[in-house]
């Protein structure tokens, strides 16, 4: 049997995610962000990046835990690659980026254009750019710019908003989506 896909979103991964909102109640995984509980024993995130050549492909959470080792992975490939500066990454942008990946049905790892930004690139990247916030969240650890050559930032950004969990910006000129773990709003650049 085939499925049907409009939006790149699979129903069955629209079926996960309404499933994991209902049990949002549940008592079970109390560390785990609000909503992803109920949503499997087993999180992965697998990105790549197109500026050092390096690969991730991890699990960093097993039935209710973070493990320690695989997020200082994480931290280490999304560091400031323009300076080596690495920070501990917020688990819960780890976490929207991992539902979102999983919303969409694909196995294609993420692009990782963006992740920690330290103060100084932050500032060179706004002095070339209006498109970069004096405050981002990149310089708190707690945003990623992502990009999938099998989906559209439509569909990623789709996908981003269904977890109602963080911001999430499409820049369609540029092909890439922000997620972030602050406030939920959505914006366009």
């Amino acid at each position: 049997m085939t499925e049907q896909r409009s939006s790149g979103i699979s129903r069955r991964g629209l079926l996960g995610a309404f499933a994991a909102t209902a049990l949002t109640a549940a008592p079970t995984y109390s560390k785990a962000a609000g909503f992803l509980r109920g949503s499997g024993d087993i999180r992965r995130i697998s990105m790549y990046s197109g500026r050092t050549g390096e690969r991730l492909d991890t699990i960093y959470w097993i039935e209710g835990q973070y493990i320690g080792e695989a997020l200082r992975e994480v931290n280490a490939f999304m560091r400031d690659w323009r300076n080596g500066k690495v920070v501990n990454m917020d688990s819960r942008t780890v976490d929207i980026m991992a539902a979102a990946h999983r919303l969409m049905d694909t196995s294609e790892p993420y692009m990782l254009l963006s992740g920690y930004r330290s103060p100084e690139t932050n500032a060179m990247l706004r002095s070339q750019s209006g498109g970069v916030a004096r405050n981002s969240l990149h310089m708190r650890g707690q945003a990623a710019d992502l990009r999938l050559s099998s989906r559209s930032v439509n569909d990623m950004t789709k996908a981003a908003a269904a977890c109602n969990a963080g911001g999430v910006g499409t820049y369609r000129g540029s092909n890439f989506v922000h997620m972030d773990c602050g406030d939920v709003r959505t914006w366009r650049g």
